[in-house]
């Protein structure tokens, strides 16, 4: 190889001496004779004269050229642009070299013009409009180059980038002034810029006339959908239409997809077809046919806006058109469009009447309506007919993980959870990213108390779903499901990062730390959590409860005023109120607020005794009064309580809460939760005293208290009557057996 390779190389040494001496060639080509070395010498010789160094400069020039193309298309945009820079340098020498050896007639243009314009080129791509913009003048007012004027365009490009609009026509125009007619494609591209830049400058009369100039000469997918943007820009609805007609007429030129189908069973014609399915032509004519679907239902939901009264006609009218036109296949999607517009806007009967119809069309689309339904239905909490559906979309594709999902969901809601698992699941199998089913998975997991299993598919789902506020909000559940609190407060703080203004993830924050033992961190997320919503009542509850134990009472009572506007029925809210009125010394607004208690729940007992205490406390001549009464309601609980026993009172628990009985009665049925529970302890430890009144001077009277606050502190005398230690009211009662000391 090496032999062959250096007799070509002598080959074009030789060629100059080809017709000098025929005979002497042939004896010199012989490396064995003593010329051989000798001609050898003088072609060496010869390679250096002037020409041939001037042609081994263009032919490097050529080469320069052809690396800052190739880095290019490569993406190595810098590299590119300093081999343009080079290769300019290399022809500036090689015509400076022409110029002082007396052969400036032999200046390669071509090679000129191939250089000037891949440098402009270069600085175009590379962002560097200025520069750009120089080198394409430079080009474009040489006037010994042939059709450089159709650079303006490119010039007219930067214009366009640099938002310079007026000057970027004014290029565009003078491109299109030098091109003939005879290059009608080139011109419809101008046009078509031109059309952009009215569009962009909102000039869309101007940009309609060239846009409808392009659509009657030679009209194309882009241009036509341009023109419907533009009408509708205008407000002209049947210039639309008429667009719209234009734009579905017109040819892709893509040549049937026959010619993909084997004429026979010929095994090369096969292996043929299989090789140009997926080739760059191919998958060009898909692109374009992708493209020509999506402006056309883009344009068809333009022409049909929802909000319009004749929404339902002017959709009719485009599936009709399609119907009629190459686009046959794209009829059922604009249908099933026109379902989901109709779901958007709540009209869900009609949504459901355009589905059904899809029941008899092929498999594909009759899974996907089938699936929709299912999901209006579930929507509708009419899950018979939700599962029937789902089971309708099973049929016609049994791999469809939506279809798989909703009939997993029908199943969730009959508490079948381990066979709404196996949906999911199955459904997981055939798409993985299925995040509907993924989550679904880890809520039945988490019903059936998997919480290892529900744990990882929370995690899985954070992975796919990184800033979803529900995905993290499930982790730090589980985790306080767990037990492992410290991980449930920095999920949730996670959750707080995206959401922070999410009233219940502060107050859950609240009732982690509350249970951790930091009382100080409980707080500040229970009054960020009031602040943004201060009408939670267990965050009202808590902070009313911790103010009194920190002995806030004046602060405390403003939780409880809000408690009682949120829950005027609730005799405990008032109570409390009332009760954080006395302990902070204030005791004429404490006595009103029990009044006013009194005339909204007159048979409450513990609003009664401690009626009694102040009145007695402050010598009011309604003492007796409310003595009187206390022991009715008293009497009146009493026989309640028999009935209960009894099972004579079976319907006592319907009557209102809070207008018999205690407050610590009434607490009972306000939570659930064991955070609730505690609660309503403290509550009632606060508000209800079992302990004997101590006997006032009428002996009839009992007018001592618990107070629920605590003992109270040292306060000024009063001009209350002086009470007198008499015998309680046991006095007359004989002692049982069970209450003697053993």
């Amino acid at each position: 190889m090496e032999n062959v390779h250096q007799a070509a190389e002598e080959d074009d040494l030789y060629s100059g001496y080809n017709d000098f001496n025929p005979a002497f060639y042939s004896e010199v080509r012989d490396p064995l004779t003593p010329c051989y070395y000798f001609w050898l010498l003088l072609c060496v010789l010869w390679s250096f004269r002037p020409e041939e160094k001037l042609k081994l400069l263009e032919k490097k020039i050529n080469t320069l050229i052809e690396e800052s193309c190739m880095a290019q298309s490569t993406g190595n945009l810098q590299l590119a642009l300093d081999k343009a820079k080079e290769a300019h340098r290399e022809e500036r020498a090689l015509v400076k070299q022409r110029e002082q050896s007396g052969s400036a007639d032999h200046i390669n243009l071509d090679l000129t013009y191939s250089v000037q314009l891949n440098l402009a080129n270069q600085y175009e791509k590379n962002e560097m409009h200025p520069e750009a913009l120089s080198s394409y003048k430079a080009i474009v007012k040489n006037k010994m180059f042939s059709n450089a004027g159709r650079l303006k365009v490119n010039m007219g490009n930067i214009y366009y980038k640099q938002k310079n609009y007026h000057k970027a026509i004014k290029f565009y125009r003078m491109a299109l002034d030098q091109i003939s007619n005879a290059h009608k494609d080139m011109r419809s591209k101008i046009k078509h810029s031109i059309a952009v830049v009215f569009i962009a400058m909102g000039q869309y009369s101007d940009a309609i006339t060239s846009l409808e100039d392009i659509m009657s000469e030679t009209p194309n997918i882009t241009a036509g959908f341009n023109l419907i943007l533009c009408y509708h820009a205008a407000g002209d609805r049947e210039k639309m239409k008429k667009a719209f007609q234009k734009l579905i007429s017109v040819p892709l030129g893509i040549s049937d997809e026959d010619k993909y189908i084997p004429p026979n069973d010929d095994t090369s014609s096969k292996m043929v077809i299989e090789a140009i399915k997926n080739d760059k032509l191919s998958q060009m004519e898909r692109d374009l046919k992708a493209r020509a679907e999506k402006y056309i239902t883009t344009a068809a939901k333009l022409i049909c806006p929802a909000m319009d009264a004749s929404f339902a006609s002017e959709f009719d009218w485009c599936v009709d058109m399609v119907k009629n036109s190459q686009y046959v296949q794209l009829a059922n999607d604009l249908e099933f469009h026109k379902a989901m517009t109709c779901l958007r806007q709540k009209d869900h009967n009609q949504a459901k009447e355009i589905l059904k119809t899809f029941e008899k069309k092929d498999s594909k689309m009759k899974s996907a309506a089938a699936t929709n339904l299912s999901f209006i239905y579930f929507q509708e909490k009419d899950f018979d007919q939700a599962d029937k559906y789902a089971d309708l979309a099973m049929s016609a594709d049994h791999y469809n993980p939506a279809a798989l999902t909703n009939k997993g969901n029908t199943v969730f809601v009959k508490q079948d959870y381990e066979k709404a698992a196996e949906f999911y699941k199955e459904a997981l199998r055939n798409d993985s990213l299925c995040t509907e089913s993924l989550h679904n998975l880890g809520l039945a997991y988490k019903r059936l108390n998997h919480l290892e299993e529900a744990l990882d598919c929370f995690l899985k789902l954070h992975a796919i779903l990184k800033n979803s506020d529900q995905v993290m909000y499930q982790l730090a559940d589980i985790y306080e499901l767990m037990g492992d609190r410290q991980q449930a407060i920095k999920w949730l703080m996670q959750v707080i990062c995206v959401t922070p203004t999410d009233p219940h993830v502060l107050a859950k924050l609240g009732k982690l730390h509350n249970d951790e033992g930091d009382k100080s961190q409980a707080l500040h997320y229970y009054s960020e959590s009031f602040r943004l919503f201060p009408c939670k009542i267990d965050v009202i509850e808590w902070l009313g409860v911790h103010y009194i134990e920190s002995q806030f009472f004046e602060k405390a009572t403003q939780y409880f005023e809000r408690a009682t506007l949120i829950q005027p029925t609730q005799v405990k809210w008032q109570l409390m109120e009332a009760s954080c009125y006395r302990k902070s010394g204030n005791y004429q607004k404490a006595l009103e607020t029990y009044k006013e208690i009194h005339r909204k729940f007159p048979e409450n007992v513990d609003c009664l005794c401690f009626l009694v205490r102040l009145s007695t406390d402050m010598g009011l001549k309604e003492v007796q009064e409310y003595a009187t009464k206390l022991k009715k309601a008293e009497k009146m609980k009493e026989i309640r309580e028999q009935k209960v026993k009894s099972g004579q009172g079976s319907t006592a628990g319907g009557r209102r809460e809070g207008s018999g009985g205690s407050a610590g009665e009434s607490y009972n049925h306000s939570s659930g939760s064991s955070r609730g529970e505690r609660l309503s302890a403290k509550m009632r430890s606060l508000t209800v005293s079992n302990e004997p009144y101590e006997a006032d001077s009428q002996k009839e009277l009992d007018a001592s208290y618990m107070d629920p606050l605590g003992p109270q502190i040292e306060r000024p005398k009063t001009g209350a009557k002086k009470r007198v230690d008499d015998d309680d009211d046991f006095g007359d009662e004989e002692l049982g057996d069970d209450l003697l000391p053993e």
